[in-house]
């Protein structure tokens, strides 16, 4: 195990149990070993994702100052 990986269990040793358990339940996903079914992705999911991969492909990213803006409109 790496240092990373166990500086982060051991951090999540302090939180609640529920809490502890949604993490497990993610890194078991992550690592291919979960139990639990694969996230079906619409059509239109799937659409919006090869859009972005393809604008990224192409160079497309949002500046600075488009990502502010965005901030800025929903006080984030």
């Amino acid at each position: 195990m790496t240092k990373l990986l166990e500086r982060a269990v051991e951090a999540t040793r302090t939180l609640p149990p529920q809490v502890q358990d949604e993490i497990a339940r993610l890194v078991l996903q992550l690592a291919g070993a979960s139990d639990q079914p694969s996230v079906k992705l619409s059509a239109a999911e799937r659409s919006a994702i090869d859009r972005s991969k393809a604008a990224a492909a192409r160079g497309e990213f949002a500046t600075d100052a488009d990502v502010a803006r965005v901030w800025a409109k929903h006080r984030l």
